[in-house]
């Protein structure tokens, strides 16, 4: 009797919740997307797209909840700090995967608390002057700038945040002095910029590309490796005279250390396939987003790629929070 006792404790112990949670029942109960941003903004807007599929794929709901503050560090950290059992999934991105770490003291570290799951989309963005300016193309914008060193400048939504990087690696690619004024959220960065009180922007392709076609601001180069199809002929930062250059955002799926690798497994196939759907990768084309279907390994590493480039940049640009 003692020793039947001693094997069922033994192996009960192994059937932790994270282990039962890989059988074939899941998800048999709600799934929760965290989204750390606000409604309404891309990122959400992509969490919500991917709960509306996943609820049909996994035919179990799975609903976003924002969690919202610190530049998407708090929902970020709630993600990491719940029960790893694959009900809880959290929409990743740049901001707080590569960006945060080496400009924040985190509570949490991405890279060891959360497990990438899935790539969903790249984001690219773009560079753009308001109508004043006399450059038609980088390689102009570049040259001015170098003959009138600091006489330039360039608004972010903020210290630290993407757009404010993406200008400084291209500070430091192409040896230019340009200034950065930092506001207080993208859209006032936009608004002056096409009034003319700064001269340039990056910002992500889906809210330029309006103002684009509507005449406000003038492209000059997109920031991925190669030329976007909303635009075919708008040329690369690289191809305008920074060889190299390639600065993205992104998004996907990341969960809490210790969900079990069939969750992973499972969540990593169904986003792949979605992303293989033509309507599809429409519905993400049209969202300015281009589908990057990769494994979790591929994700990871692509993570780390960013996060050390991103640590890089704040630190050689001097780099402080707002």
């Amino acid at each position: 009797m003692m020793r039947r006792r001693t094997l069922l404790a033994s192996g009960m112990a192994g059937l932790s919740m994270p282990a039962l949670a890989q059988g074939a029942e899941w998800p048999n109960r709600q799934v929760r997307l965290v989204s750390p941003f606000p409604p309404g903004g891309a990122a959400d807007l992509t969490a919500r797209l991917m709960a509306e599929e996943l609820t049909a794929a996994l035919r179990q709901t799975v609903f976003v909840e924002n969690r919202v503050g610190a530049g998407g560090a708090i929902g970020t950290e709630h993600a990491a700090r719940s029960t790893p059992d694959g009900y809880t999934l959290l929409l990743a991105s740049t901001g707080p995967f590569a960006i945060n770490p080496g400009l924040f003291r985190l509570n949490i570290d991405p890279s060891r608390d959360l497990t990438p799951v899935a790539m969903v989309a790249i984001v690219p963005s773009i560079f753009i002057v308001n109508a004043a300016v006399p450059a038609r193309t980088m390689t102009e914008l570049l040259a001015l700038a170098k003959a009138q060193p600091g006489a330039l400048s360039y608004a972010s939504g903020g210290n630290g945040t993407a757009q404010h990087l993406f200008g400084e690696l291209l500070k430091q690619m192409a040896g230019v002095d340009i200034q950065h004024i930092p506001y207080r959220g993208g859209g006032p960065a936009m608004t002056d910029t096409i009034a003319g009180r700064v001269q340039i922007l990056c910002d992500t392709l889906p809210l330029a590309l309006p103002h684009i076609r509507e005449g406000r601001v003038r492209a000059l180069a997109v920031t991925t490796a190669t030329r976007n199809a909303a635009l075919p002929d708008i040329p690369t930062v690289a191809e305008s005279g920074v060889p190299g250059y390639e600065a993205t955002g992104w998004y996907g799926i990341a969960a809490p250390t210790g969900t079990p690798a069939a969750v992973v497994d499972r969540v990593n196939t169904e986003v792949n396939a979605l992303l293989a759907r033509p309507a599809f990768r429409e519905k993400l084309l049209a969202q300015g987003s281009d589908p990057a279907p990769m494994t979790p390994a591929a994700f990871g590493a692509l993570i780390e790629r960013d996060r050390a480039r991103w640590t890089r940049v704040i630190r050689e640009a001097n780099i402080r929070p707002d």
